[in-house]
């Protein structure tokens, strides 16, 4: 036990360095982690998510880009989704990766730490991955962050849990104060999915908020009720 904390300390310790380096390639690679895929399940939180051709999604943090091209693909080339960060040069990394790839529904948004500075033409869904516990003031911030959401526009949040590595070094957020917090912001618990291991995932609207955007003739995509789903 004592063997694999060390080693988990290890890792955290070389991850943090290579955030802090001015090398993209090493930084988004300190994003992706080792072998992400078997534990973030990205196919079936897209499924989950239930996007439409069209829609207009704005991937909060989005880091090295790992959710921001499915999201793209999701959406197709009608929708758009905006790569939303603080960090400058991950963004123009990613922007020319699209550009490399063909992908054209992907515009980068260089983000203030308390606004995600998204057009004001607004989106129909704020996903968040791994970016909850890094926020601060997170009241305030999706309080502000509600005039972005079109009509029936929703946000999922996915973050680590509090309990394990993760909350140790405070990379983690407790699901409790998640669903707290976003209640003291304004929105309503639609979803709550269990299928990720290490991870909770929520999904939230504000209710009767119209968000002071540009009217879109999609309706809400959940009902009204909260609901917990086990996929796994």
């Amino acid at each position: 036990m004592a063997l694999r904390l060390h080693r988990r300390a290890w890792i955290a310790a070389v991850l943090a360095v290579l955030l802090l380096c001015g090398c993209t390639a090493l930084k988004r690679f300190a994003y992706e982690g080792f072998g992400r895929d078997s534990w973030q399940k990205p196919d079936e939180v897209l499924a989950a998510l239930g996007l439409r051709t069209g829609d207009r999604v704005a991937d909060l943090g989005s880091g090295g880009g790992y959710f921001t091209f499915r999201l793209a693909q999701a959406v197709g080339p009608k929708g758009k989704v905006y790569a939303v960060d603080v960090d400058s040069s991950l963004l123009d990394d990613l922007a020319e990766r699209a550009k490399e790839q063909g992908t054209g529904n992907v515009e980068k948004v260089l983000a203030k730490y308390d606004d995600p500075m998204l057009p004001n033409l607004g989106v129909d869904l704020i996903f968040s991955s791994n970016v909850y516990h890094h926020l601060e003031d997170r009241v305030k911030y999706f309080a502000k962050a509600a005039k972005y959401l079109r009509p029936g526009g929703r946000i999922a949040i996915i973050d680590f849990r509090d309990a394990g590595f993760a909350g140790v070094i405070g990379h983690a957020t407790p699901v409790e104060l998640i669903k707290k917090e976003m209640g003291e912001a304004g929105y309503r618990l639609e979803r709550e999915y269990d299928f990720l291991e290490k991870q909770s995932f929520l999904v939230f609207s504000r209710p009767g908020s119209r968000g002071g955007l540009v009217n879109s003739s999609l309706g809400g995509f959940f009902g009204d009720s909260a609901q917990r789903h086990n996929t796994s």
